[in-house]
């Protein structure tokens, strides 16, 4: 097969969860370990860390492997869903796995696929573990799918157990409770592998500190030990101090993430790096800095409140649910700009009238669609935007809509484009 080949029979074959949602999302390891048996098992034949969590896993995971990377080890990543391009999701040192290697990843292994009938997501995964041990990586930075004890990623036995913070999302398949979904979270915590939790939240730590016990686990949340303030937001980093045990450990930190909500991430990534040096790599303080300042750079990350122009300025962020459009509404309002022009679709198993009454009445709003079954109709979203009181119009496509906040935004007001990872994938010049 070709590569365009290839994905025409992975998209049509497998069913995929960003295309169609919950039908593609298996509740088990099966299929995944039908898979990696079949390959030999490469899931034990590489060191990794594990980033789950609801918001900041893939700003977290992105941010180790810069780091890494800075620190000369051969390092994979592995993340979902992609924006622009499938490769986008297996990458070693930061370069996307090639076309080829997708290709003849699906052509040899095609027999295997229609006697395991995978996932979309399950079959990546294992092409991601496979490629990583042909590429003899020192160690990979593996995100979560979705939830942890069930994602098929969770048949690793990594050297730490990351996990970012608990919000709503997925409630369908997670639990409707914070408990609940933290607990699904949880299971990426193994039997005497450290654990951190980036930040504490109230409601499930207990979650988390019985997991760990029962697990015998070392549990550390990581913003008792590391207390991160905003300096200052210059050009096209953000600058912290970082304490460590209440003394300063990190002066004027560099970090090419501008988003604020990255001080919730930071500390996890950092307490990571302490047990990652515990387990015999040698992360220095300048590799902590060079990776942290050069995240984009060294990995590819893109959509993390991201500067797409000027006059008027425009930013995109992927933040989808409640959790992290507060967190994105929160750094708008505190730019206290003329107008906010805000891009807005989203996906249909999100709580859509929570997130609507998030958004400030004072916004113009462009309602928008993105191109895959699982968008939530334009209209609908339009209607429901009526009751929160948002002023708006509603076009078909995500280009209609960041076309007519172009025309009608003036030179110092700001353009946001959001509400979906789906939404920001479909920028032309993302």
């Amino acid at each position: 097969m070709t590569y365009e080949q290839a994905l025409d029979y992975l998209y049509q074959q497998l069913p995929m969860f960003h295309r169609i949602g919950n039908a593609a999302f298996k509740k088990s390891l099966d299929n995944i370990l039908a898979l990696t048996v079949a390959l030999d098992n490469p899931q034990h034949k590489f060191k990794t860390v594990h980033v789950g969590g609801t918001n900041g896993k893939g700003s977290s995971s992105s941010m180790l492997a810069a780091i890494l990377q800075a620190a000369a080890y051969k390092t994979g990543l592995y993340t979902s869903p992609h924006l622009k391009e499938f490769t986008e999701r297996v990458r070693v040192n930061g370069e996307m796995i090639s076309r080829e290697k997708v290709a003849a990843f699906t052509t040899q292994h095609q027999a295997l696929f229609e006697q395991v009938k995978p996932s979309f997501f399950e079959m990546t995964v294992a092409l991601a573990f496979d490629y990583f041990v042909e590429e003899q990586v020192d160690i990979a930075i593996i995100e979560v799918g979705l939830g942890g004890r069930l994602d098929s990623t969770n048949i690793i036995t990594p050297l730490v157990s990351l996990i970012t913070n608990i919000g709503l999302d997925h409630q369908s398949l997670l639990g409707n409770t914070l408990q609940e979904i933290a607990s699904e979270k949880a299971g990426i915590i193994k039997h005497g592998v450290p654990a951190v939790v980036s930040k504490t939240q109230p409601a499930v730590s207990s979650v988390f500190s019985e997991k760990s016990q029962e697990t015998g686990s070392p549990l550390t949340f990581a913003d008792q030990v590391f207390k991160v303030e905003l300096q200052e937001r210059s050009g096209s980093s953000a600058y912290y101090t970082v304490y460590k045990q209440d003394k300063v450990y990190l002066d004027q930190l560099e970090l090419s993430l501008i988003g604020n909500y990255q001080q919730h991430n930071l500390p996890g990534v950092l307490a990571t790096v302490d047990e990652l040096n515990q387990k015999g790599f040698s992360i220095t303080e300048a590799h902590v800095r060079e990776g942290l300042k050069n995240v984009q750079r060294f990995t590819g990350l893109k959509g993390r409140w991201q500067v797409l122009g000027h006059n008027p300025l425009m930013i995109c962020d992927t933040g989808h649910n409640v959790d992290g459009l507060r967190e994105v509404v929160l750094q708008l309002l505190a730019m206290k700009p003329k107008q906010v022009h805000f891009v807005f679709g989203a996906v249909n198993d999100k709580d859509i009238q929570s997130v609507l009454r998030l958004l400030p009445v004072s916004y113009r709003y462009y309602f928008c669609e993105a191109q895959i079954p699982r968008a939530y109709p334009v209209q609908k979203i339009w209607e429901e935007a009526q009751f929160a009181g948002l002023k708006g119009a509603a076009y078909p496509t995500v280009e209609d809509a960041i076309l007519a906040a172009k025309a009608f935004a003036q030179e110092d007001e700001v353009i946001f484009i959001g509400g979906s990872t789906f939404v920001v994938a479909e920028i032309a010049d993302l």
